[in-house]
């Protein structure tokens, strides 16, 4: 309990610290941003500032044209455009090029600078003011953007590593689980072998009686369950072909274990449906399926199992009569330890969706639930 509330504790610390992060870089690109707005606005003031010393001076030495030469060429990326109180133009400097010879597009343009900032005043002896319209050069304009830009970026970093340590934290589970079964299967084995030998015994003395037969069937059955949970975390081979005869042979096997309360039917092809598979775990999932069914409708009912053939798919059905899940019930029972029963491990349809998409190249889900009606589980897999 106290190592959960410490993990969660430091997945806010990191949370909150990545927060700070990326408002702190946020509001740095913002402050930058606004600091060469000011400085911007400065070289204008300066650039007005010579315009208007030119205006008062009418004959400047050769060093102050010099100067104001250099202060008006050094401006290479503000736009700037003057006019007089007529709108006249009188100059204009790293506009648009496409409108440099339009003299209604620079005009226009002008006034658009206007909004942003407002004109500045140069007044000059004849009355004929000028006035200085000015805007954010090119790059100043990108770089607006820039705190925006670089934040979707590292939200979306941020996604990628959520995505990117969720996927190992899934693989974990994943082997984690495998290893459960190998090791199920290993404790299995033990007494297995043991009972086998006992069995053998017994049939010495009474090689007739029904009790050993029986005895001998289930013994066989942990045999097929040992091999099962053996084949978990492994690549298994898909050797058998006759997938009605694997159904046939499940259905059998479990209509003969579970409560004659419970209506149980079965619909085949009446012809034979090649699917490479793996017979034992195959029947695994099945036997899962039709146990969940059985749980849910607490021993009596009825389940359908059915095979179909969809363009190049074969769908295997099993709906019962049961109690049905809700919507959050049924997003969640492919998950690894989750179960609705109270003594429920939650193992059964996760290693089920194991073995038919990673093992089968299929897909199982539910496809249908509804409280109180029963459930439909369905799996879908391709044909030779």
């Amino acid at each position: 309990m106290k190592k959960s509330i410490f993990a969660r504790l430091n997945n806010w610390i990191i949370f909150t610290l990545m927060t700070i992060v990326v408002l702190t870089i946020v509001i740095a690109s913002t402050i930058l941003f606004n600091f060469l707005r000011k400085e911007e606005v400065k070289r204008v003031d300066i650039l007005v500032t010579a315009l208007k010393f030119q205006q008062e001076v009418k004959v400047p030495s050769l060093e102050i044209q010099a100067l104001l030469l250099q202060i008006y060429s050094s401006n290479t990326t503000i736009p700037v455009i003057i006019l007089d109180k007529d709108g006249q133009i009188i100059e204009h400097k790293n506009i648009p090029r496409d409108i440099e010879n339009n003299s209604a597009e620079i005009v226009a343009l002008a006034n658009k600078m206007a909004k942003s900032y407002p004109p500045i005043e140069i007044k000059v002896p004849n009355a004929n003011n000028q006035f200085v319209y000015y805007d954010n050069s090119e790059l100043l304009n990108n770089l607006r953007y820039s705190p925006y830009i670089l934040g979707f970026f590292i939200l979306c970093y941020f996604l990628f590593s959520f995505w990117f340590l969720r996927t190992i934290k899934k693989t974990d589970e994943g082997y984690l689980w495998a290893g459960l079964a190998k090791e199920t299967a290993h404790q299995i084995g033990t007494p297995l072998s043991s009972m086998i030998g006992w069995m053998e015994i017994m049939k010495l003395d009474t090689p007739d009686s029904e009790g050993v037969h029986e005895i001998e069937k289930d013994i066989e059955r942990l045999r097929t369950i040992s091999e099962r949970f053996s084949k978990i975390g492994s690549v298994p081979e898909l050797n058998d072909k006759d997938f009605n005869s694997t159904i046939q042979e499940n259905y059998d096997y479990l209509k003969t274990r579970i409560s004659r309360k419970i209506n149980f039917g079965l619909h085949l092809p009446n012809y034979t449906i090649l699917v490479p598979h793996n017979k034992i775990l195959m029947s695994w999932v099945i036997e899962n399926l039709v146990k969940n069914a059985v749980d849910a409708m607490k021993g009596e009912g009825s389940i359908s199992m059915s095979v179909l053939e969809r363009n190049k798919n074969i769908v295997v059905e099993v709906q019962d009569t049961g109690s049905g899940m809700t919507k959050q019930q049924a997003r969640n029972a492919f998950k690894p330890g989750y179960s609705t029963k109270k003594r429920g491990w939650g193992l059964g349809l996760s290693l089920a969706k194991r073995v038919i998409q990673e093992y089968h190249n299929g897909d199982i889900k539910i496809s249908q639930t509804e409280i109180g009606k029963g459930t439909t589980f369905r799996i879908t897999i391709k044909k030779e």
